[in-house]
């Protein structure tokens, strides 16, 4: 074919597709000992212990924490939580989005490095991978190796104990909606409801499948966090960074030899940061989304510098300015703390002690009112007007009252029925109360009156509540 003919537009070349998405690459985590992982660590034991714990604590005959969705109720140690309360959730929502807003100012994504539960069940995935298949070059050649009898049998056990702590994780979570000794019962018995083990295999499914299989995709492509994060740091945010002045050129070289004299940084291209690293990224890069902030790539390259004699903290956490303007620990310190990031703190104490002094002047008692609107207003036998009201008393702590009842308003107006009534303990009752009026005390048609509901054994528990009342 002549250049001519190759020229021609029926000649042309068919256009090759272009992948818009990179064929995935698994991350071989290599183990890591040091300051930041022993904190990692520290933290996975505490919140497992709280996680997997708490659903055992005890609290007056019940438990501790519980999220009794068939009884609507939230028990929080001897605090209980009604419907009616849902602005503590509300309050709960600012107060961690406050947090988020300070904590990732301040230190970047420390939450994602120590307390994400997907960071935490990752790294104790990894843990059981790490002992049964061994460290990261025995995994590595095991997975590039044929299927062997042994390859089959450490991939079974594997995956075996990753399905038990799964579902166990699974069933500790339904274990904070239903009561554990009912749930435990249950199990027992083969007579799980529907939705519970709905909610046990789904959870275990997913902490299956992002613990085990997806880890890093998670954090890079899933997570909103790691895509908004950009927009919550500065270049006093304190992130892990590599000090490049210092690193750069890398390069191999032997054991005793000056780095300078070498014309050489003092990073030697070991790759150890890549390979600790739970993202699979490479931090001598600059700072990256990918990046949770974990303190991994620190303590590899600081066991690194300390076997060839160096410095600590080519890599460290720092910030951006820190690391350009040569600053010291006392200026990191004072940009650290800037207005952004007092603003911030002030915002949240001020949120969290207005929440707990709402919850500590919360008065234990709920009173709804309405009036029977199938009967708007008869004459009574005395003579007198009288309407009929549905009340409702809840009593939400748990412990049993004695309630008062009484009514004002309208001159004359006197309740007919119950004046006292019994509560159990975060229980609710309902009774018809009949309200009646001389029918010339006030105006014709709606008049306002007040239900006073009071406890007699402690008189700060007690409720006014305004109804209307209809003459005719």
């Amino acid at each position: 074919m002549t250049t001519s003919e190759q020229e021609k537009p029926g000649n042309a070349p068919e256009p090759q597709p272009i992948s818009l998405y990179e064929k995935h690459k698994k991350v071989y985590i290599r183990e890591v000992k040091g300051w930041w992982a022993s904190w990692r660590w520290v933290l996975v034991l505490f919140t497992q212990l709280v996680f997997y714990g708490t659903p055992w604590l005890q609290w007056n005959d019940r438990q501790a924490i519980l999220f009794h969705l068939v009884e609507r109720k939230f028990y929080l140690f001897g605090l209980v939580l009604w419907p009616q309360d849902v602005l503590y959730l509300s309050l709960l929502l600012i107060i961690s989005a406050y947090a988020l807003f300070l904590f990732t100012a301040l230190a970047g994504r420390l939450f994602c490095g120590y307390a994400c539960p997907q960071t935490v069940y990752t790294e104790i995935f990894m843990w059981i991978e790490n002992r049964i298949e061994g460290d990261r070059p025995a995994r590595i050649k095991l997975d590039q190796g044929p299927w062997t009898g042994r390859k089959v049998g450490l991939k079974l056990a594997k995956h075996l104990v990753w399905l038990l702590l799964a579902l166990w994780t699974g069933f500790t979570l339904v274990g904070y909606f239903t009561p554990m000794s009912e749930l435990l019962h249950e199990v027992r018995t083969f007579s799980m409801g529907g939705w519970e083990v709905f909610w046990t295999f789904f959870y275990a499914g997913f902490c299956y499948m992002q613990a085990g299989f997806l880890r890093e995709q998670v954090c890079k492509y899933m997570c909103p966090y790691a895509r908004f994060q950009g927009v919550m740091f500065d270049p006093d945010t304190l992130i892990i960074g590599y000090d490049p002045e210092r690193g750069e050129p890398r390069g191999a070289r032997k054991k005793g030899v000056d780095p300078k004299a070498a014309g050489l940084g003092d990073c030697i291209d070991c790759g150890i940061c890549v390979q600790v690293c739970p993202t699979g990224i490479d931090i001598r890069k600059g700072l990256q989304y990918e990046c949770i902030g974990c303190g991994a790539c620190v303590d590899g390259c600081n066991q690194v510098m300390d076997k060839i004699g160096l410095p600590r903290g080519l890599v460290r956490y720092s910030t951006e300015n820190a690391l350009d303007r040569h600053y010291s620990h006392h200026d990191i310190v004072s940009h650290v703390f800037r207005p952004r990031v007092i603003l911030y703190a002030v915002g949240l104490i001020v949120i969290i002690i207005a929440t707990a002094w709402s919850l500590a002047v919360r008065v234990p008692l709920k009173v709804d009112i309405i009036r029977d609107r199938g009967t708007l207003a008869r004459e009574a036998d005395d003579g007198r007007i009288e309407n009929i009201y549905m009340m409702k008393i809840m009593n939400t702590d748990e412990t049993p009252r004695r309630f008062a009842i009484s009514v004002s308003g309208i001159p004359g107006i006197d309740l007919v029925g119950e004046r006292e009534v019994e509560v159990g303990g975060a229980r609710n009752r309902e009774l018809t109360v009949a309200v009646r009026v001389p029918e010339e005390a006030g105006k014709k048609g709606s008049n306002r009156i007040y239900f006073d509901v009071q406890a007699l054994d402690q008189a700060s528990v007690a409720v006014h509540e305004k109804a209307t009342f209809l003459l005719p």
